[in-house]
């Protein structure tokens, strides 16, 4: 095994001891267990792919820099050693119907790796995806649902969320979102940019679909300003 590839499958491996560890936090993290033991990893080859570099690199250590849970440091320190090896990716509505409507925010900047998946740079699966998703500081991620189940892990010290209700809820480094299969939810980031693993695992190839808030332009121009509303 080539250096490349012995980092990236260390990254994986510290993302699945955390979940092993927090496995009855929620639904999710038992589902995206059992999905992973199924693929028998261990036994598997890891595919070469070249590394491709994002132009977010500031915000991607700035990310990682923040990082700094105890419980979490494992897994900011294989990514940290692994970033270079990546293939990152940003979504420019591939994810969504034509026209939707993502918000200024989200498209000047939200970034992804894939460990495992159709494109993964670690292991190809054709309907499981596992990687890293991260948006800038002060961005609205809109509301939004889609078919594949999903869990984040998230890495942020803090980011808020709101599933299909107009009040949002801070969640802090380590805590575990569990979305089944078309559960409206939408990511708010404030002061730090927003890091998180995240797995679907099925139904990778289907579109999101954005769900109307009425309250999207006033935080969006709060943002605007590096205004936080709390």
């Amino acid at each position: 095994m080539i250096e490349k590839q012995a980092r990236i499958q260390a990254l994986i491996q510290s993302i699945i001891r955390y979940l092993e560890a927090h496995r009855s936090a929620n639904p999710g993290v038992g589902l995206t267990l059992d999905k992973l033991a199924a693929m028998s990893l261990p036994e598997q080859p890891l595919v070469d792919v070249p590394p491709q570099g994002t132009r977010h690199e500031a915000v991607l250590q700035d990310a990682i820099a923040c990082v700094t849970a105890p419980e979490l440091q494992e897994i900011a320190t294989c990514l940290s050693a692994a970033k270079d090896d990546l293939v990152w990716r940003e979504d420019n509505a591939q994810y969504y119907a034509p026209g939707a409507d993502l918000g200024e925010g989200y498209k000047r900047c939200n970034f992804h790796t894939l460990l495992i998946g159709p494109d993964g740079c670690g292991y190809q699966q054709a309907d499981f995806n596992l990687g890293f998703f991260m948006l800038d500081r002060h961005t609205l991620y809109r509301d939004h649902n889609h078919a594949a189940p999903e869990l984040y892990l998230n890495l942020s010290p803090k980011s808020s969320w709101r599933f299909n209700l107009p009040q949002w809820e801070g969640y802090p480094a380590g805590s575990l979102i569990w979305n089944p299969a078309y559960a409206p939810h939408a990511t708010r980031v404030d002061e730090h940019p927003f890091i998180s693993v995240f797995a679907w695992l099925e139904k990778v190839k289907s579109p999101c679909n954005v769900i109307q808030f009425d309250d999207w332009a006033e935080i969006e121009q709060a943002f605007a300003k590096n205004t936080r509303i709390k």
